[in-house]
């Protein structure tokens, strides 16, 4: 251990291993190491031996639910669009060779007490539901503009600058309702508040966009795509990876100790009377709490089913959002529902999670509105953990840390996270721009 490396990496997270590739990718002598005896931090994966063990000590599961090895229940479970960055960042780095990826079947929206599928198309938008007949082709004038703007070509901007009319002004233009509008923001866009009504319009126009070219691309019933067994796959690819590219990782190294100069600047990490010398230190807050603070707290209901979600088509795997203004919240709530199609869970079995951004310190109360829509369960947790984000000047200290996972059950802010610590690192902005049929995914049912 008593080398010197570019990057030492602490923590073994999506974040951190997507990170630890990416410079590993690019040339870096990259270390990687966790106090854990297991991959994945807190976005790790659990069976069902070890979520008992997490919820309810020395419990034993029911054998009605099957066996332990045949869960994968993933603690921060997210799906990725399928033109998403996280996606493109796979393909980048060549992951995608070690994963095997399937479509999810449905992306929902909870609207005044139901559960509807997102249209995201024109066409979509004529059959839905979710609207009365006028305020359906306002919608399909407004889909059809956002599919054909292309930002090259001023002829479809209709004399707009997206530059500078904010989301508000565009969307009054086609006079949508305030519930089409709660829709298109936070079930198409992906937005977790309304503060992008009041900023340049560009940037929910191509989140928009984003989610109808991923829905068109594999032409499942979502736009989302998800790891075969589930997102624990993920950090053990990057593991795979960064070996080789010479990389090191090192599991179960307890009291991880980031050491620094007298300037404050991180020189090495210490372990076990042991120091590895570096020139940056990338983490999770965990390794450094005297650098983050804690900004909120998410809660989370684990849920085991024998059975879909209710009006969900009998989906497989499902995401409902549900806006906050439809629960007179502050913030939207999440449910993320996979089962033994993605190889989840045993045959017949569904698991099912409820998050939020916590307003409460009663997760039992406030997540009620999200479990009263998955009908009948076997089982369910509660729990809540904080959310941190980093309080440091890299540039005085030479430590990127991460902030912790939100409630969203998409990988889009995760993203961001991950590709703006990357530039600061590295001083570029990594290119996107890959083949996407790199990534395929399975059509077997």
């Amino acid at each position: 251990m008593d080398e010197e490396y570019d990057v030492i990496v602490l923590g073994t997270g999506l974040k951190e291993c997507i990170l630890s590739g990416l410079l590993s990718v690019d040339g870096l002598k990259v270390l990687h190491m966790d106090k854990n005896d297991y991959y994945g931090g807190d976005s790790t994966s659990l069976n069902l031996n070890q979520l008992w063990k997490h919820f309810k000590g020395d419990d034993k599961p029911p054998e009605s639910l099957g066996a332990s090895r045949e869960f994968n229940v993933d603690m921060v479970p997210k799906f990725m669009m399928a033109n998403g960055a996280l996606v493109r960042v796979l393909i980048h780095t060549d992951v995608t060779k070690y994963l095997n990826f399937k479509v999810v079947d449905g992306s929902f929206v909870y609207n005044k007490g139901k559960v509807y599928k997102v249209p995201a198309t024109d066409v979509e938008a004529l059959k839905s539901p979710l609207m009365g007949l006028f305020e359906k082709r306002r919608a399909r004038k407004f889909f059809i503009y956002v599919q054909d703007f292309e930002k090259d070509d001023p002829k479809s901007h209709e004399g707009l600058d997206l530059h500078k009319v904010i989301a508000r002004e565009l969307i009054s233009k086609y006079g949508l309702e305030d519930d089409t509008i709660d829709f298109i923001g936070h079930a198409l866009a992906l937005h977790i508040d309304d503060k992008y009504l009041d900023e340049p319009a560009m940037d929910f126009v191509k989140k928009i966009k984003l989610y109808s070219e991923s829905l068109a691309r594999f032409s499942g019933g979502s736009p989302y795509i998800y790891p075969m067994y589930g997102l624990g796959e993920l950090p053990q690819a990057f593991a795979r990876l960064s070996a080789v590219y010479g990389g090191t990782y090192m599991l179960n190294k307890p009291d991880c100790k980031v050491e620094f100069d007298d300037g404050g600047k991180a020189i090495g990490v210490s372990s076990e009377g042991e120091t590895a010398k570096c020139k940056k230190v990338v983490c999770d807050p965990s390794y450094l709490p005297d650098k983050v603070k804690k900004v909120g707290k998410v809660a989370r209901a684990v849920c085991f089913m024998s059975h879909p979600i209710p009006e969900t088509n009998d989906s497989h795997s499902a995401q409902v959002i549900l806006p906050q203004k439809q629960l007179g919240r502050q913030s939207d709530m999440y449910l993320f529902c996979c089962s033994y199609a993605h190889n989840v869970a045993p045959k017949g079995k569904y698991i099912a999670l409820v998050t939020t951004e916590a307003e409460t310190d009663k997760p039992e109360e406030e997540l009620k509105p999200g479990i009263d829509l998955l009908g009948p369960v076997d089982e369910i947790f509660f729990d809540t953990y904080d959310r941190y984000v980093p309080t440091n000047n890299h540039e005085e200290d030479n430590c990127f840390i991460s902030t912790s996972y939100d409630a969203t059950t998409h990988f889009e802010s995760t993203v961001m996270d991950v590709l703006e610590i990357y530039s600061k690192i590295t001083g570029k902005v990594l290119d996107l721009s890959v083949d996407l049929s790199a990534a395929s995914v399975a059509t077997e049912q």
